[in-house]
């Protein structure tokens, strides 16, 4: 799971890093792989996303996420999809301008995800995919790397999709 510390500086570093106007996630429709609680989504919502898709699987995360979802009264905005990130299938409405990825680490799951999401639509031209990992990670086939910072154990990876 992503750290407070770590999710404040990956939104201040979307906030900051003139990767768009106006500044993500304003305006966006975010999609977050290897959900879990659904942090990452939920602060992008509470932040001006007008829509997130969770996807997950993991039936004691799922239970929490949409947990989560409900408490905070948001459901009209978010969207939960019970399946594996890394066997996404295609997708049945616009694609998302802001993807977060948070794969457990050291797994290898993060470029077989990406590349599902690429391959079923789900990642609009232009996006920005924002990567969470141990190490740097180098661009999956198609996208750019923006921005790479260390927090502690953590990395964090900002690549764009081709427009």
């Amino acid at each position: 799971p992503t750290s407070d510390r770590v999710r404040e500086a990956l939104f201040n570093l979307l906030a900051h890093g003139g990767y768009a106007v106006p500044a993500p996630p304003s305006g966006m429709r975010a999609l977050d792989l290897f959900a879990g609680t659904g942090a990452l989504g939920i602060e992008a919502l509470s932040r001006g996303a007008v829509e997130a898709a969770f996807v997950e699987s993991g039936r004691v995360a799922l239970g929490l996420l949409r947990a989560n979802i409900a408490r905070l009264g948001i459901g009209e905005a978010a969207r939960v999809l019970e399946r594996d990130a890394t066997r996404l299938g295609p997708n049945p409405g616009p694609p998302f301008g802001l993807v977060f990825l948070d794969p457990p680490y050291d797994q290898g799951l993060g470029e077989p995800a990406v590349a599902a999401a690429h391959a079923g639509g789900w990642i609009a031209p232009g996006a920005l995919v924002v990567w969470e990992e141990r190490a740097t990670m180098a661009p999956p086939a198609g996208l750019t790397l923006l921005d790479a910072r260390r927090y502690g154990g953590t990395m964090i990876s900002v690549f764009r999709s081709p427009a």
